[in-house]
């Protein structure tokens, strides 16, 4: 799985760039030049890092910072500063890297700042399941799953767009072949669509097919 960086820079940034590099090493970044346009992409992009190159845009990144937090709280931020700029100490970015800095260090930054480990992570579209914190988030959202909550949600996502039958995943998920009451599966989806999605009674991500099963749309 790539991990999404958003990073916002202005268009007249100094010095070398770090995308390239970010990019070599397997991330996916997508580049923004205002704040503005950062909010306006957040949830499309669903990004697990956001980047504030404050020093390319003459400006603090505070303001910046605080509108992507009242959006997705949780949101990791890291804010490349000026050698000789004054940060605030209210910003609200975990951490602040002040140029100049090789490539290395700020990829040891962003480490830390990523969710869980890549292998045990999975990203279908704008869902981000960690299979060992049993941790998902979605369109800025995040909620903590049962294990078993979790296999059934893992389930659709390696299947996207598939019609997965209802029998066939409550034997796989509930390791049993009695197939006399299915009913625990449709409560299980039931949950699953308030942990991801925006309106569960009208769900867009999880889909009921009549009479045959579940299918994950993306």
């Amino acid at each position: 799985m790539k991990f999404k960086i958003l990073w916002i820079e202005g268009k007249r940034a100094e010095g070398p760039s770090f995308v390239p590099t970010l990019r070599k090493k397997g991330y996916y970044v997508e580049i923004v030049s205002t704040g503005s346009e950062a909010l306006r992409r957040l949830f499309e992009i669903d990004p697990d890092l956001a980047i504030i190159h404050s020093a390319s845009m003459r400006t603090s990144g505070k303001r910046i910072c605080k509108s992507l937090r009242d959006k997705v709280d949780e949101i990791p931020i890291l804010v490349i500063a000026s050698a000789n700029s004054d940060v605030p100490e209210d910003i609200c970015a975990q951490v602040v890297l002040k140029l100049p800095f090789t490539s290395r260090k700020l990829i040891n930054r962003i480490v830390p700042l990523l969710p869980g480990n890549g292998e045990n992570m999975l990203h279908v579209g704008p869902i981000r399941l960690d299979m060992e914190t049993k941790q998902v988030r979605c369109q800025g959202r995040e909620a903590n799953l049962t294990p078993r909550l979790a296999e059934l949600l893992k389930t659709l996502m390696q299947n996207p767009g598939t019609v997965l039958q209802r029998e066939e995943l409550f034997k796989n998920i509930w390791k049993t072949e009695y197939l006399g009451d299915t009913r625990t599966l449709d409560v299980h989806m039931s949950w699953l669509r308030q942990a991801i999605e925006e309106d569960p009674r009208k769900p867009q991500l999880i889909k009921t097919i009549r009479g045959v099963g579940y299918r994950l749309d993306i």
